[in-house]
């Protein structure tokens, strides 16, 4: 059987305490989404479900659990950690995905995870980040990648607009389709389709090139736009 979506879709953000899926979790339950904040240590996830209701109200719909666990709610579950720890973080929670589930990486292999520059990526056997957690998860699983080349400080600060477009890598529709309904719930944001999964390894290079403008101009929200197609 394939998981439907539906309005009352629930996202799981594992390394949701970390900038960049702190900075998706605050937009997405802005927007209204039921979020759950994964982490290693759940006392570290509640941490952050408190974070995010001190800035939106009490009110919205976010709740904190042991990785594992978050998975296992969720209808999409995105996984926002370094990518040195994304091995073993994979294999902790793929029992728990639910058949059909969207899995969406957000992992960037920067050279910085093994004491190099933070400009540089590393070589990943499988091509890119996408598609070694495309081998270390369940077939019955959708994948995607997205959000890799978005600033976490621009997602952080709800005053303003995410002035950046960001690139949907993946073989299946769905999981594409279900990505840029998220990207629409994030203002100023635009998703593009970036074709098959394997393409991500190029946008996990523009990480990098990104990284290394924000140096040189002294910014943290360096973004890209793809200008002159139509809007979704």
């Amino acid at each position: 059987m394939v998981l439907k979506m539906n309005k009352e879709e629930v996202i799981a953000i594992i390394g949701g305490t970390g900038d960049q899926g702190f900075g998706l979790a605050l937009r997405w339950a802005k927007a209204g989404k039921h979020i759950i904040i994964g982490s290693r240590r759940k006392e570290k996830a509640e941490a952050a479900v408190a974070r995010i209701k001190s800035i939106l109200g009490e009110e919205v719909k976010v709740e904190g659990y042991e990785n594992s666990e978050a998975a296992s709610k969720a209808d999409i579950v995105v996984l926002t950690v370094p990518f040195f720890g994304m091995i073993n973080i994979i294999k902790s929670i793929r029992e728990s995905l639910k058949k059909g589930c969207i899995f969406i990486d957000v992992t960037v292999p920067l050279a910085s995870n093994i004491g190099g520059k933070p400009t540089r990526t590393l070589g990943v056997w499988q091509g890119s980040a996408a598609e070694l957690a495309r081998e270390l998860l369940p077939k019955n699983v959708k994948v995607a990648a997205a959000f890799k080349e978005v600033s976490a400080e621009a997602l952080q600060d709800l005053n303003s607009e995410v002035d950046s477009d960001t690139i949907i890598c993946s073989d299946d529709e769905e999981a594409k389709k279900t990505v840029f309904n998220l990207v629409k719930l994030i203002p100023g944001m635009k998703a593009i389709d970036g074709g098959k999964l394997e393409n991500s390894r190029i946008v996990e290079q523009l990480t990098a090139l990104l990284i290394g403008i924000n140096i040189r101009y002294k910014s943290h929200r360096a973004g890209i736009r793809i200008t002159k197609i139509k809007k979704e």
